[in-house]
C-alpha cells in the first residue's frame, strides 16, 4: 500500500470514535474528488474560531465547494482542553474529506500578542494533522490569498467573500467570515499549484 494512503487508512480509522462535530455552513455532498481535479482543505487558523473549507478544482476558474464552515471552541474552557479540541476536529475533517492538499494561512502579524499566540498554536495543530495524515502542506500570507483571490493584496474582508461567492458560483455571500477566509486560502493554492499557474496561463494567452 503505497505510504501517503496508508497514512489517511489510519488516520480515517484514527478518528471514528472521537464523536467531534464541526459546524458546517455549506455542504456541496460529493466526499471524493475525481481524477482529474485537486481537492484541497482550506483553514483560517483560529483558536475560538477557525474557519475551513473544501474546494475541488483544476485552477481557479472551474473551482467547485464542497463543504464550508467553523470550528468553535468555547473562551471559557482550559487551552489545553481547547486545542484538543481543535486537533480532533481537524481530524475528523481530513478523514471525512480526504483531501490532496491542505493550505493554511501563515500567521503574519498581529497587534495583539494573545490573539497571535492562539492563532499560531491553532496554526500548528492543523499544519501538523495535515502532515500526519500524508497530505501537501503549505501556506500562504494574508496578503498573497487577497492578491490571488481578489486581485490587491489590500482588500477588504467584503471584497474577498464578494469574489469567494463569484469565484465558487454560490446563491448567497459565504459566512461567516472565517469561512469564506479559508475558501480563499483554498483558492489561493488552487491558483498558485502548477496546474492552476498553466491553466491561468494559457487562459490569458
Amino acid at each position: 500500500m503505497d505510504e501517503r494512503i496508508s497514512r489517511r487508512f489510519r488516520h480515517r480509522h484514527a478518528v471514528k470514535a472521537s464523536g467531534v462535530q464541526y459546524e458546517p455552513v455549506f455542504v456541496n455532498g460529493a466526499n471524493s474528488a475525481t481524477s482529474r481535479t485537486t481537492r484541497v482543505l482550506g483553514i483560517d487558523p483560529g483558536l475560538t474560531r477557525c474557519g475551513y473549507a473544501v474546494i475541488d478544482g483544476r485552477g481557479v476558474a472551474n473551482a467547485r465547494a464542497i463543504s464550508m464552515g467553523v470550528i468553535r471552541t468555547k473562551s471559557s474552557e482550559a487551552l489545553a482542553s481547547r486545542l484538543a479540541t481543535l486537533r480532533l476536529e481537524f481530524t475528523s475533517l481530513i478523514a471525512e474529506f480526504e483531501p490532496d492538499s491542505v493550505a493554511i494561512e501563515q500567521v503574519f502579524f498581529q497587534v495583539n500578542v494573545r490573539t497571535a499566540m492562539a492563532t499560531g498554536q491553532a496554526s500548528g495543530l492543523a499544519l501538523a494533522e495535515a502532515a500526519l495524515a500524508g497530505c501537501e502542506v503549505i501556506q500562504y500570507t494574508p496578503n498573497q490569498v487577497k492578491d490571488a483571490v481578489a486581485g490587491w493584496g489590500g482588500a477588504g474582508k467584503e471584497q474577498v467573500q464578494k469574489m469567494v461567492q463569484a469565484r465558487l458560483n454560490l446563491t448567497t455571500l459565504p459566512k461567516p467570515a472565517d469561512a469564506a477566509d479559508a475558501a480563499a486560502i483554498a483558492l489561493t493554492h488552487l491558483a498558485m499549484s502548477p496546474i492552476g499557474r498553466q491553466l491561468r496561463q494559457a487562459a490569458s494567452s
